[in-house]
């Protein structure tokens, strides 16, 4: 059984984050199967793959937590739910909440009690696909007051990252030609899973921060590009969108792009949107504020800056009304870890706080943040802020991949060099060539000659004049961990490797 909207009712169990394993779906099916007058909904995930699936019973504003229970379990846990008792025993947590909450609660401990849920807390607890799960603000409020306000575009697909919205919003909406909306979903990168936990747990929330940007510019023309390979998602998506086509003017189009990395930078996909042979980012300016999809005025942000977007329209008291709903980042927390987990973080958190939503395989040695392109640090305390991450020498992209101690640091660097070769889109000489010289030049180390100051002029000019941000990044883990790891690097240019992972190269 199957009940949305304002069928849904305590008691309920739902069921987070069955979409991404067999024993999720198992588990699923089993949990309808057992119901016969409790609803069993379906939710998405809620950001700790961890606890997939996980199965939540609520009964009179009491929930207990199953994490990917035997579906033994479910059906008893069904059982107890449909005889009026809300079951406790082997619980991971049982939170008292409101009722009427239309967000998660929060357990006191364990990985969903790490950082905040503000953008993350509709994911595991509402039907994705029901429109009266979400409060749709996008007609109710001003978004260039939003926009205003300092509202920063989040991710590398997005053409604001890191700046502020509202010149690209005012571009697009002043230039001549018919605007156009793009979500850039497409990241071929598994680290960062910020983007695919917000669509697959809170679709209503991003196609309601879309509708104000369209709103804004007076359009009705949207995109969601997505990875090809991403079936499942796109599939929900439409569904999504085809649910709230009575509760919001636009309703976008869902094109699938190539799993590529080089895809995901934001003026590559339009390029793939459009369906071009060769996928490339283009020359800027103009910008795709000014000449984008099909040559049209065009703003693209990823999901996470359009759930902003609906964030900071659904805040209603004056000191949040102000944008400050980009005051948390959403970060991807991988490595080497048991399980990945997406959370949130408060600007003023520190970012070692993140280690507590996952289970570190092995001792902790170092972190790469910023994805695979990130800067290579011994330490995480720092804030998520762009400006303490970038005098870090860190990235930006919602990314914190832990590291254990059989990790080597000049391995770890050669690795990412030698994928920005492949991975670039060949159209710059310091992406193209520049990304060759610095993966010879780490493989050079082993050969027993380090060059320093060869290494650091070539990541800067690479990082001055690249067209791409493959290129401009590539460097950055070579330089870092360079920085914080100086004697692993002249160990091997001696023949040894510290800690014993390179014994094939050495």
């Amino acid at each position: 059984m199957n009940r949305t909207g304002d069928e849904v009712r305590s008691p309920i169990v739902r069921v987070s984050g069955a979409g991404r394993t067999e024993h999720g779906e198992r588990v699923l099916s089993t949990a309808r199967a057992a119901a016969d007058s409790v609803p069993v909904l379906r939710t998405g995930p809620t950001g700790i793959s961890e606890y997939d699936p996980l199965v939540l019973a609520t009964e009179s504003g009491r929930t207990a937590f199953f994490p990917a229970p035997e579906t033994s379990r479910v059906r008893d846990i069904v059982a107890d739910v449909e005889a009026g008792a809300l079951p406790t025993d082997g619980a991971a947590a049982v939170v008292d909440h409101d009722a009427e909450t239309t967000t998660l609660p929060v357990p006191s401990g364990g990985p969903l009690a790490v950082g905040q849920r503000r953008a993350l807390g509709p994911c595991g607890w509402v039907d994705p696909l029901d429109p009266a799960a979400c409060q749709f603000r996008s007609l109710d409020r001003d978004a260039g007051a939003i926009a205003d306000a300092g509202l920063v575009g989040r991710g590398r697909g997005d053409a604001s990252v890191d700046e502020p919205v509202a010149d690209a919003w005012r571009r697009a909406r002043e230039i001549d030609g018919d605007p156009v909306v793009v979500v850039n979903a497409n990241d071929a990168d598994d680290r960062q899973r910020a983007d695919r936990t917000l669509l697959a747990g809170s679709p209503m929330s991003v196609l309601d921060g879309v509708a104000a940007v369209a709103e804004y510019l007076d359009t009705t023309d949207a995109v969601i590009h997505v990875a090809e390979t991403d079936t499942e998602l796109r599939a929900r998506l439409q569904q999504a969108i085809d649910a709230a086509a009575d509760e919001l003017p636009v309703a976008p189009v869902v094109v699938a792009g190539p799993d590529e990395y080089r895809a995901g930078a934001p003026t590559a996909a339009l390029e793939a949107i459009e369906g071009a042979d060769r996928i490339e980012p283009r020359l800027q300016p103009p910008s795709p504020a000014e000449y984008g999809l099909y040559g049209r005025p065009t703003v693209i942000h990823t999901p996470r800056t359009f759930a902003r977007v609906h964030l900071a329209l659904s805040d209603t008291t004056e000191s949040d009304a102000d944008g400050s709903a980009s005051t948390t980042r959403l970060l991807t927390v991988t490595g080497d870890v048991a399980a990945p987990a997406t959370i949130e973080l408060d600007t003023d958190a520190r970012l070692s706080t993140a280690r507590d939503a996952v289970e570190l395989e092995g001792s902790f040695k170092m972190a790469c943040v910023g994805g695979v392109f990130g800067g290579v640090t011994r330490t995480l305390d720092v804030t998520p802020t762009t400006a303490e991450l970038t005098a870090a020498g860190l990235g930006t992209e919602g990314v914190v991949e832990l590291l254990n101690d059989e990790r080597c640091a000049v391995a770890t660097a050669g690795e990412r060099a030698r994928f920005a070769s492949e991975a670039n889109s060949g159209r710059c000489v310091p992406g193209r060539e520049g990304t060759v010289q610095l993966t010879e030049l780490v493989r050079a180390v082993y050969r027993g000659s380090l060059d320093r100051e060869k290494i650091r002029e070539l990541g800067r000019v690479m990082t001055r004049s690249s067209n791409c941000r493959i290129g401009a990044r590539a460097p950055r883990p070579v330089l870092t961990a360079m920085d914080e790891f100086e004697s692993s690097f002249e160990a091997h240019a001696n023949g040894r490797c510290p800690s014993g992972a390179c014994a094939d190269k050495l």
